[in-house]
C-alpha cells in the first residue's frame, strides 16, 4: 500500500511538473506571438504607408494605382506576419505556404475574368491612355471618363447615360482619344451647283473659316474642289482649332457659310 502511495505522489508531481512546464512554453510562445502579431500589424501599417508615400511622388502614378500598391503589400505582409506566429507553436509553414499557393491558384482560376481586369486596370493607371474628363472612343464603348477603377471605368455617354465598362474591354481595343491632343483638325463639305463660280464659293468659304478668330492660322485652312459630278462639285473645307472649340466651332462655321453663300447668290445642293 505504501508502495502504490509513493508511486502515485511520484506520478502526480511528475505530471504536475509537465504540465508545468507546458504551460511555462507554451504560455512563453503566446506571448511572442502575441508581441509578434502586434509588432507585425503596426510593422506592416508603417512599411505600407512608406510605400504608399513613395509611389505617389513618382510621376504619372495614379492615385488609385498608389492605393492599390498600398493594401497589397499590407496584407501581404500580415500574411507572412501570420505564417511566421503559427511556426512558433511547431506548425510546419511549408505546408502552410504550400496550402496558400494551392489557394490562390484556385481562387486565381476561379476570379480569371476579375484578375484580368485588374491587371488591365494597373496598365490603364500606369500607362495612362485616357484621364478623367476625356472623351474617348473604343470599340463600342464611347463617353466622358467619370472615373478609372481597378475593376472597371465609369462613363458618361454624350446623351448623358451612365456607362461602366470592364477595364479588359478598354485594354484590348484601340482607343481614340478625342481630348488628349491640344488643336483637331475639322473637316467640312459643302456641295454647290455645277453652274456655280467655284473660285467664288472657295474665297466666300474660306473668307467665313478665317473670320473666325478661334481658327488656327498655322495650319492654315484650306478649300478645295474634293469630288465632281455632273450635277454638282463638292467643296472640301479644312481647318484647325482648339480641341475644347472644336464642336462648337462647326457648329457655328455650318450656319455662317450658308448664309454667305447665299448672299453670293450660289446654291447648295
Amino acid at each position: 500500500m505504501e508502495n502504490q502511495a509513493t508511486n502515485a505522489i511520484v506520478a502526480t508531481q511528475t505530471a504536475l511538473s509537465q504540465a508545468s512546464a507546458l504551460i511555462v512554453h507554451y504560455g512563453f510562445s503566446t506571448i511572442g506571438a502575441i508581441v509578434l502579431l502586434a509588432g507585425g500589424w503596426v510593422l506592416a501599417r508603417v512599411i505600407s504607408r512608406w510605400a504608399y508615400k513613395g509611389i505617389s511622388k513618382i510621376h504619372g502614378i495614379d492615385e488609385t494605382l498608389a492605393r492599390f500598391f498600398e493594401k497589397a503589400l499590407h496584407y501581404g505582409l500580415l500574411i507572412l506576419v501570420f505564417v511566421t506566429v503559427l511556426g512558433q507553436f511547431g506548425v510546419q509553414t511549408t505546408s502552410i505556404v504550400a496550402t496558400l499557393g494551392a489557394a490562390g491558384l484556385a481562387i486565381g482560376l476561379a476570379l480569371q475574368g476579375t484578375l484580368q481586369n485588374i491587371a488591365a486596370g494597373i496598365m490603364l493607371l500606369a500607362l495612362r491612355p485616357f484621364r478623367v474628363g476625356e472623351y474617348i472612343e473604343a470599340s463600342t464603348v464611347a463617353g466622358r471618363i467619370v472615373e478609372v477603377g481597378l475593376f472597371a471605368t465609369q462613363l458618361r455617354t454624350a446623351d448623358g447615360l451612365y456607362l461602366l465598362a470592364p477595364n479588359s474591354t478598354l485594354w484590348n481595343t484601340p482607343i481614340i482619344n478625342h481630348s488628349r491632343e491640344p488643336n483637331r483638325r475639322q473637316q467640312l463639305s459643302v456641295a454647290v451647283g455645277d453652274d456655280a463660280d467655284l473660285k467664288l464659293a472657295s474665297k466666300t468659304l474660306l473668307d467665313v473659316v478665317t473670320d473666325d478668330r478661334r481658327v488656327r492660322s498655322s495650319p492654315a485652312a484650306r478649300v478645295y474642289s474634293d469630288e465632281l459630278t455632273a450635277e454638282k462639285t463638292i467643296l472640301k473645307i479644312e481647318y484647325w482649332v482648339k480641341t475644347s472649340d472644336w464642336a462648337e466651332t462647326r457648329h457655328d462655321l455650318v450656319e455662317r457659310m450658308r448664309i454667305a453663300l447665299a448672299d453670293k447668290g450660289i446654291v447648295i445642293k
